[in-house]
Formats: C-alpha cells, sequence, structure tokens
C-alpha cells in the first residue's frame, strides 16, 4: 500500500472515528474520559514533580554548587525500626562547636555555616505567636540564605561570639507582631527572654523552604547561634555545617580533609566507620528522586486504570462499529480493498478515539500546571518526556485495545458480509 493511499485510509478512519462519537456519545464519551483522566495524572505528576524538583535544584544552588553538609546522621529513606541494626548511625555523637571552629579554620573553606533549628513562641506586647521557626546560625548565615536584609542588618561576629540576644526576623513575622510599625529596636519575648529586633529580612520563595517552614508565607526568625546555644532550649545535637569550598578548590578535596579531620578528632581506627556524614548536592538530588519517583510510579498507576477504562470502551466502540458497518466491509473488499487496508482504518479510528482523550487530557494537565504555577512557589513546567510519555500512551491504549475489533473486520469474509442485514 502505497504512501498516499496510507494518508487517504487514515483521514477517512479520524471521519469515522468522528462520525462513531456522533452515534454512540455516551460510550465515546466514556472512552475519552477514561483516556482524559490517565493522561491528565501523567502530565499533572510530571509537571508538578519537574516543578518542584527545579525549585529544589534552585534552593541547593542557593549555597553553591560544591558546597556541602556535615550532620550528625545522612539523608535517604532506609527502612529504621529504632535498632542498632537497621539505623545505626542513630547513636552517632553529635557535631560540636571545636569540630565546628576546626572546619572553619581550614584554608579551602571559604565558609562553614554553623546551623540549628528550632520552634518557639514570639511575643510583642499583647500579640503572640506561636509556632515560629527559628534558624540560628553563624554570621556568615546570609552568603547561603540569599537573603535581603531590609529595614536594617544582620548581627555581627560580635554579637554572635557574645551571644547577644538580637533576632533579625522575616516580612510574616513582622506583620503579625508590629503590623505596619518600624520593628527596628523593639523588644519581642522568645521563651521569656528579651530580643532586640535588628533587621526584617525577605527571602525568595522555594520548595525546600517551604518544606521545612522557611517558606516567605511562614513567620520565620534568623539568630546567632550561639545565642540559641547558651540561652534557648534548642536541640543541639541537631547541629550541622554547611561547608562552602573556596573558589577553585574542588568539593572533593575539602570533603577529604573534612573527613581526615573529623576521624582524627574522634580517634576513629582505619576500621572503624565514619560516626557522622557528609551530604553533597548531588545525595540530596539523590534522596529527592527516590522520593517522588516512587510518588510517580504511583501516579502512573492510576494512570494506568484511566487508560484500562478507556480501552475497554475502545473495544465496545469498535466492536459495535464493525457490526454496524458489516455490508460496507463486504462492498469495500469486493471491490479490491485488502485486509491490511482495513486493519489500517480501523486502528486508525480507535487511536483516534483514545488521541481525543490525551489532548483533553493535556489541555487539562496544563491548566491544572498553570494554577499551581500562579497560586504557589513551585514553578510547574510541562516537560516533554511526559507529553511524548501521554500522547505514546494514548495511541498505544487505542492501537492495543482497538487491534481485536480491527482484526475481526480485517477477516470478514466479503461474500458473507454482503450477505449481512
Amino acid at each position: 500500500m502505497r504512501f498516499f493511499d496510507r494518508i487517504l485510509i487514515a483521514l477517512e478512519g479520524i471521519g469515522m472515528a468522528l462520525e462513531a462519537i456522533r452515534a454512540n456519545k455516551v460510550r465515546a464519551g466514556l472512552t475519552i474520559a477514561g483516556v482524559a483522566i490517565g493522561v491528565f495524572v501523567v502530565v499533572a505528576m510530571g509537571a508538578t514533580v519537574h516543578g518542584i524538583r527545579q525549585s529544589f535544584q534552585s534552593d541547593l544552588d542557593e549555597f553553591g554548587a560544591t558546597s556541602f553538609q556535615v550532620r550528625r546522621r545522612g539523608v535517604g529513606f532506609n527502612a529504621c525500626d529504632g535498632t542498632d541494626d537497621t539505623c545505626p548511625d542513630r547513636r552517632n555523637p553529635a557535631i560540636t562547636l571545636d569540630e565546628w571552629a576546626g572546619i572553619r579554620a581550614m584554608p579551602d573553606v571559604e565558609t562553614a555555616t554553623a546551623w540549628l533549628s528550632g520552634q518557639t513562641n514570639f511575643d510583642y506586647r499583647d500579640r503572640h505567636v506561636t509556632n515560629v521557626g527559628y534558624d540560628a546560625q553563624s554570621t556568615d548565615w546570609i552568603k547561603t540564605d540569599v537573603a535581603d536584609i531590609s529595614p536594617g542588618r544582620s548581627f555581627s561576629r560580635a554579637e554572635h561570639d557574645a551571644a547577644a540576644q538580637v533576632v533579625v526576623i522575616n516580612d510574616t513575622l513582622k506583620a503579625r507582631l508590629f503590623g505596619d510599625s518600624d520593628p527596628i529596636g523593639k523588644q519581642i519575648s522568645v521563651e521569656g527572654k528579651q530580643f532586640t529586633v535588628i533587621g526584617v529580612f525577605h527571602t525568595k520563595a522555594g520548595f525546600l523552604k517551604s518544606m521545612d517552614g522557611r517558606g516567605p508565607d511562614k513567620p520565620r526568625a534568623i539568630l546567632p547561634m550561639m545565642t540559641a546555644y547558651r540561652h534557648l532550649d534548642v536541640w543541639r545535637r541537631g547541629l550541622l555545617i554547611m561547608v562552602k569550598p573556596r573558589p577553585g578548590v574542588s568539593q572533593a578535596v575539602v570533603m577529604d580533609a573534612v573527613t581526615e579531620m573529623l576521624r582524627g578528632r574522634r580517634g576513629l581506627k582505619p576500621s572503624q566507620p565514619n560516626n557522622f556524614a557528609l551530604v553533597a548536592q548531588d545525595r540530596m538530588l539523590e534522596t529527592f528522586d527516590q522520593l517522588f519517583g516512587a510518588i510517580f510510579m504511583v501516579g502512573l498507576a492510576l494512570s494506568a486504570v484511566g487508560l484500562l477504562v478507556g480501552g475497554v470502551g475502545v473495544v465496545a466502540i469498535m466492536m459495535i462499529s464493525v457490526t454496524e458497518r458489516t455490508r460496507e466491509i463486504g462492498v469495500r473488499k469486493a471491490l479490491g480493498a485488502t485486509r491490511v487496508t482495513i486493519l489500517w482504518q480501523f486502528l486508525v479510528e480507535a487511536a483516534t478515539l483514545t488521541s481525543i482523550g490525551a489532548s483533553v487530557g493535556l489541555m487539562l494537565g496544563a491548566i491544572l500546571a498553570w494554577i499551581v504555577r500562579t497560586n504557589t512557589s513551585i514553578p510547574t513546567s510541562i516537560p516533554g518526556s511526559a507529553i511524548i510519555t501521554a500522547i505514546g500512551a494514548s495511541i498505544a491504549t487505542g492501537v492495543v485495545f482497538g487491534m481485536l475489533p480491527a482484526l475481526r473486520a480485517s477477516r470478514l469474509d466479503p461474500v458473507e458480509a454482503l450477505r449481512y442485514e
């Protein structure tokens, strides 16, 4: 069969598919709806995961491509039931201030930001804001958090080392405590202790920040790490260090130096494993991909159910179509149409039905991605792979489930078909 003949037959099949939709609105509607739901799930999940990953990557990039964390425990999704066999790192000693000082003094380290996190209540006169998350960090926090402070300033090295009771708050906490008034220089109560507000910081939205409560819509505060260490009820074992190598120094070189220093300070023998963890960006992205990869697989399973429903509808509609056009098929075969021609025509008709469903699903997925992008901090966008997967799956559904009716049509005996009433 020549190429142009295939095109003409395909166009005829598309026309027949549209006619079948008009003649069998309910069945066609169920078929299109099933495929549309399946495609919508794939597109919506793909757009969301793609957008979250972009935001996650952007948050990590703020710390620098070569930066890494020094933590008491690693990150990941391991089966841990609380025993030493399944999670031996739970007994790892905490990262200490002396170890932080040692890392900060390394010649190849540009910054080493000590970091503790906590949550408490903030009060100003008769205004109370409960469960406010705060980051207690060293003075170079602003280099890794990429935050703009206005009005006011960040705390100085002297204030940090002296554990001065000063605090920098974000826009949301400022609005809840002070409204439109200037907060600089005012005293707020934190766990019954008086802190002086010295600045208001503004940070951009991001998935990583939103997940741990540091998004711009959440009340948040930054205070000196030593202040929290000495004056607040903070979990000291949660201390971690964000290490940024000097320009021109590779991450691997600094990670090796930090590992050697920590093992030496902790008296670990060569045969003993590390009782600390160094976590680089690639490891965090790997953890992210593990989590959202599993979520995406669940979405694909749900999508398969929708495509299965659509496929059953394709079989029903195409069987009806073959039955109604039995005499027509007999005439076409009598005039010289081959089995391949009949098969191709009905497969095109089936694929057209599922493609219409795919188009509806893509449109709904694009609308959802736009809604999420305009109302949240997640830059959702539909990746090309999701579009290709959705269209390919819909066409494959039409071909697979339309094969049985198409084969039945192509195998009809022309004499018997012409006698059919």
